[in-house]
């Protein structure tokens, strides 16, 4: 792929995400893309259905915006600190509706449009209360054995939001550390958009196939964001800014503290946001 998917990130968000898509977000506590979110945020988008297998305060950001009319998730809170305060308001007020999986089942639902099949069969929601409160799902018997076995249907996002260390010009991404469901996620998209810390020489790339993660023929858009998970970490990069998150879980707690962290937070250009960071505190390379 030529140098074309190197966009900003306002353009990346922009071109790529409408109101009504279907999100994926990315990151595992490690790598959530943060930037491209609150981007979503300052570029007032809508109706949008965010979906992951365990969300961070990222969700519950867009949530607070107003940005989100819908959820599909295993688990959506603070890691490590507690609730999201956001999305616990907007349940109880109806403003946002939501469709409760597990953990795993979500990562199913994602492979299986990864896949490009319409289900994948496992063993996983045929037992407990969790089967009874989802819509529609089915059960499918396997032609081998008898079985019976959950049919989890696929979940095909019109476009991923993902953050990885690197890319080349090309547009391949290249990841290393926790990555959990980001890959499955991105890969069952439609489109893709990635922000990465550097983007560097294909060379780089190319000494180290193994590390690259997304081929640059499925990656719609790149953009060069340092920084763009903080106050999550990066492998090799940052360290997680634990403080803001516990800072974040006192705010949330009303609607006017969380508006009050997304004007500090969020609705600022991106060299007020960087200079806000602890950087030398916070930097690991």
């Amino acid at each position: 792929m030529a140098s074309t998917s190197r966009r900003s990130l306002e353009h990346s968000v922009a071109e790529n995400v409408g109101d009504g898509d279907t999100v994926f977000l990315g990151g595992f506590g490690h790598a959530v893309p943060f930037a491209l979110g609150h981007e979503l945020i300052r570029a007032g988008k809508r109706e949008l259905s965010v979906c992951r297998s365990g969300a961070d305060i990222l969700a519950d950001q867009l949530i607070a915006a107003g940005c989100v009319s819908s959820v599909i998730f295993g688990w959506i809170g603070n890691p490590d600190v507690g609730i999201a305060h956001a999305f616990r308001r907007a349940i109880a007020d109806g403003t946002v509706a939501w469709e409760e999986w597990t953990n795993w089942s979500m990562v199913l639902r994602l492979q299986a449009a990864a896949w490009g099949v319409p289900y994948l069969p496992a063993k996983v929601l045929l037992a407990g209360d969790g089967p009874g409160v989802i819509d529609g799902l089915q059960r499918v018997t396997c032609p081998y054995t008898g079985e019976e076995l959950a049919a989890i249907p696929a979940l095909e996002p019109d476009v991923a939001l993902i953050h990885a260390q690197r890319a080349d010009e090309r547009g391949n991404v290249q990841m290393w550390g926790v990555i959990g469901d980001t890959v499955v996620g991105a890969l069952a998209s439609k489109r893709i958009v990635v922000s990465v810390e550097e983007i560097v020489a294909d060379s780089v790339v190319d000494s180290s196939p193994n590390l690259t993660v997304i081929p640059a023929h499925r990656v719609t858009a790149v953009c060069e964001v340092p920084w763009g998970a903080y106050p999550s970490y990066v492998e090799g990069a940052y360290t997680r800014d634990d403080d803001h998150y516990i800072e974040y879980d006192r705010r949330s707690r009303t609607d006017e503290g969380v508006q009050e962290h997304l004007d500090r937070w969020v609705n600022v250009d991106r060299d007020t946001y960087l200079s806000m960071i602890d950087q030398r505190q916070l930097a690991t390379a």
